[in-house]
């Protein structure tokens, strides 16, 4: 099998961004893509870059991606790896691809001393739910996600 994953440069912004809007829609939230290839520019490759990307190739063309950054847990005082998006072709799954880059990710943590490795997933998404769980992953039921949009950042930042 021709798979091959690599660290995303600058000249793969279109790829991310393909792939990204593909996956927006798969989740119906095309509606919040706002990213630009200037906004990807500065977050993958700028000075104070906050966002790092891989990208898996069959046959020399890509067919998914993984956007990850790393955080900090306090309760074990080291950083992890949170996992932001995964995509993969629909017409590529179920070759193993996504496994690869999620090991690929694995590896990563494990040669950052990260402590973690997290990930969301939207609870409609029964097929990825499942194969998370095949992985060994466990749900953090008890947890809720909040989130400040920019609207609300900015009026709560003038506060």
């Amino acid at each position: 099998m021709d798979f091959v994953i690599k660290k995303a440069e600058e000249k793969d912004i279109p790829i991310l961004i393909e792939f990204v809007k593909k996956l927006a829609e798969y989740e119906k939230l095309s509606h919040e893509v706002t990213a630009t290839e200037e906004i990807y520019r500065d977050s993958f490759f700028g000075k104070e870059k906050s966002a790092h990307a891989v990208i898996g190739y069959f046959e020399n063309k890509p067919v998914g991606i993984a956007i990850y950054f790393f955080n900090f847990s306090t309760f074990i005082g080291r950083p992890g790896l949170y996992l932001e998006d995964l995509f993969v072709l629909p017409e590529m799954r179920g070759k193993g691809f996504g496994k690869k880059l999620l090991l690929h990710l694995a590896k990563i943590a494990a040669e950052k001393n990260c402590g973690r490795f997290e990930w969301s997933v939207l609870d409609w998404n029964k097929p990825a739910i499942d194969f998370y769980k095949s992985l060994g992953a466990v749900p953090m039921d008890e947890w809720t996600v909040f989130r400040l949009t920019e609207d609300e950042l900015k009026k709560l930042a003038k506060d």
